[in-house]
């Protein structure tokens, strides 16, 4: 009982090591797999396209950026939490560019999505 009065700092730095090695196990673990990852650019690319019907024109980038990462936390909670913003911009990313092709290519969805037929 002694050893634990005189060690007692020790004992309490040993568990806050062990939390935090701990927490960083469980977030790599809860990180979403490779095809949880293309699900979810699946669905991004549906949340871009409607930010981009809702908020037409240009100088709206960081707005619509924030929609989607609303509509993507309410979609995804857990994901949400383990995926750090810094990743969810770089799929953002990959996915407009699909979406400017998409809209490039495609005069039907160019129209739902602008609202025009240009």
């Amino acid at each position: 009982m002694m050893w634990l009065v005189e060690n007692w700092i020790l004992i309490v730095a040993a568990v806050a090591i062990l939390a935090v090695v701990g927490s960083f196990v469980f977030k790599f673990y809860g990180l979403p797999t490779k095809k949880q990852v293309e699900t979810i650019k699946e669905w991004l690319l549906y949340a871009c396209m409607e930010a981009e019907k809702e908020f037409k024109g240009s100088k709206t980038g960081v707005l619509k950026l924030r929609y989607v990462y609303d509509l993507f936390v309410t979609r995804f909670p857990s994901v949400a939490k383990v995926v750090p913003f810094s990743m969810f911009s770089s799929w953002v990313l990959v996915v407009l560019e699909d979406m400017r092709m998409l809209l490039t290519e495609n005069k039907a969805i160019r129209e739902v999505v602008k609202g025009d037929a240009a």
